[in-house]
């Protein structure tokens, strides 16, 4: 046996006893010829004390040990002595109480000096990628991995428990446009033609429904080939979710039920259930976004009628086009630095605005070149509407009603994250429910209409008819659901299309005609025409819920062997060049050209 004990397992009970442990050197410290020896593996830490006069060999051998060299200790229990009257113990640690006096040392495996500190935060991030697996070694890393597996268990039991059964779908499958990019894979068996990696099982897990499995789950590895963020990669994890004969209510209560279990073995915390709810419209219209983090106030507030015959040109310009006039309030950052409206102004440009009208109400006085255009009724509506005070600082969006709330909803969050009004929120969980969200949008650079979600999410029943007229197409409203945390989207989902007939029908409203109907959905469409039952599912963000759980800011925090913003892989050095030999076996020849130095 390598150990008898694990390093965080040992107590004063076991005083007396012999043990082995193994594991990496954490510390050494020498106390006048003493070493002090703190051994660690993945469920703690145990001080080890080799003396001399215990096993001279063992002592001499300690005095060459550097942190993360891999060891086997053996020795006794003893109590930690007190000196001078004081106690030694150490509270900070599980194993404080005793100590293990080195009988015998054995160094499994010599560590080179190591490129960064374990015991401390490192800003260079490539550096930490470069070396991901003594990234991990360090507590909050490792103590992020188990809450990982701790999660995933939570929801597998919980998905067991109500009969759903877990099956594995193909990684290769075939290149459908389905919204993002995909990555492709060369067939060498049949030259010319690839396989596409999963951006979801959503196909498949569609025709289990039809093959009557009735309940599916999987945690599911998908692929996107997207720019990326700190809560995106380029793959990711997802806990993917189908069943039939099921209304929204169903999967609600499931996901309510699942979310509720997670934070409780992560955190052991309780979520009330069940979730609040908002429609797509009233989230873009308070918020500014269909993830509104709503822990914080500064709702939209619309003014258009207050400023409907306004004398400010820009006002009323927009208004006479059908725009829209809003605001928002940051409530006591008047202070605002002449650097933070700078970027105020940016986020609005950014966001599709042509520049940025404000106020900050300051000594009793609005200061903004705008306000001499405002009637006295004007600013009486405004004071009422928005709650104005001294050291208020009021935003303002000017533009058609979708990029007004996509103008004061980037606002709001840039704001908020000025003033730090989330700083100490994190212990705050504000799930919610956004439902009934668009089934179409119009792409105005394509001059093509495209789905919302995606092409087999189900129009509600009573809009269904507004297909057979497009002027009204942006008025249909699908049965589709996005579950939201403190203003992040944790899953998406909706209820299916499970007739031929309207599938096809939804596939000539996305522009796909009848021949790539038949080429790129020709199985499900003919798996429709043999009784599929209806249907409806959801897939929760893995990794973005175990960061959150985690209280960490990005997803690669939470897993393993995350890629860079670049989408590199840092250690392994990948993606990499492959040779000609294994090009020209897959029929393929590179058009990139190296850049020259």
């Amino acid at each position: 046996m390598y150990r008898t004990h694990h390093c965080n397992e040992l107590r004063k009970s076991h005083a007396g006893a012999t043990a082995t442990l193994v594991g990496w050197v954490n510390t050494v410290r020498d106390h006048h010829g003493v070493i002090f020896m703190d051994i660690r593996d993945r469920e703690g830490v145990t001080q080890c004390v080799f003396r001399s006069e215990e096993n001279a060999e063992a002592a001499a051998l300690s005095h060459q040990l550097r942190a993360e060299d891999v060891v086997q200790v053996t020795g006794r229990v003893d109590a930690r002595p007190d000196i001078e009257g004081k106690s030694t113990a150490n509270a900070a640690i599980a194993t404080g109480e005793i100590e293990l006096v080195a009988t015998e040392l054995k160094v499994l495996n010599k560590a080179e000096v190591l490129p960064f500190q374990l015991d401390k935060e490192l800003s260079n991030e490539d550096l930490r990628m470069k070396h991901r697996y003594l990234d991990l070694r360090r507590p909050r890393m490792a103590r992020n991995l188990r809450q990982r597996h701790v999660i995933t268990k939570a929801i597998r039991d919980r998905l067991d428990a109500a009969g759903y059964i877990e099956v594995e779908t193909p990684i290769l499958s075939k290149s459908t446009p389905e919204g993002a990019r995909d990555f492709l894979v060369p067939s060498r068996l049949s030259p010319g033609r690839f396989y596409a990696l999963p951006q979801a099982p959503q196909q498949y897990k569609q025709m289990m429904m039809v093959a009557g499995l009735e309940k599916y789950f999987q945690i599911a590895r998908c692929f996107r080939d997207e720019d990326l963020r700190a809560d995106r990669q380029p793959e990711f994890t997802q806990v993917d979710i189908e069943a039939s004969f099921v209304t929204e209510e169903d999967l609600f209560a499931l996901v309510e039920d699942l979310l509720a279990a997670a934070f409780k073995a992560s955190r052991g915390v309780d979520v009330p259930t069940p979730f609040p709810r908002l429609t797509y419209q009233e989230a873009m219209d308070k918020y500014g976004s269909d993830k509104p983090d709503r822990r914080f106030g500064m709702e939209i507030v619309d003014l258009s009628d207050v400023f409907a015959s306004s004398a400010f040109k820009v006002f009323a310009g927009t208004l006479e086009k059908g725009g829209k006039v809003r605001a928002i309030n940051a409530k006591g950052f008047a202070s605002v630095t002449t650097g933070q409206i700078k970027r105020l102004e940016e986020v609005a440009k950014e966001a599709g605005a042509g520049g940025l009208a404000y106020i900050k109400v300051e000594g009793g006085e609005w200061k903004s070149p705008i306000v001499k255009f405002f009637t006295d009724a004007e600013k009486a509506a405004l004071t009422e509407r928005l709650g104005i005070e001294e050291g208020d600082l009021i935003l303002f969006g000017c533009d058609q009603w979708s990029v007004c709330c996509e103008v004061l909803g980037r606002l709001r969050l840039e704001a908020s994250s000025m003033c730090e009004l989330t700083k100490d929120m994190d212990d705050v969980l504000d799930f919610l429910w956004v439902v009934d969200f668009p089934l179409l949008a119009y792409d105005a650079e394509e001059a093509k209409w495209n789905a919302v979600h995606h092409p087999f999410t189900r129009p509600r029943a009573e809009d269904q008819p507004l297909l057979d007229d497009e002027s009204q197409w942006d008025q249909i409203r699908a049965v589709a659901y996005d579950v939201v945390l403190n203003g992040y989207e944790l899953g998406g989902g909706s209820l299916r299309i499970h007739e031929s007939d309207l599938q096809s029908r939804l596939f000539s409203v996305l522009g796909i005609d009848d021949e790539e109907q038949r080429s790129k959905f020709g199985h499900i469409l003919t798996a429709f025409s043999y009784g599929a039952p209806p249907h409806g599912g959801i897939a929760l963000g893995l990794d973005r819920l175990v960061m959150l759980a985690c209280r960490e800011e990005s997803i690669r925090e939470v897993i393993a062997f995350p890629k860079n913003n670049k989408g590199i892989d840092l250690m392994s050095a990948s993606p990499g060049e492959v040779d000609f030999k294994q090009l020209r076996e897959l029929y393929i020849q590179s058009t990139a050209k190296e850049k020259k130095a």
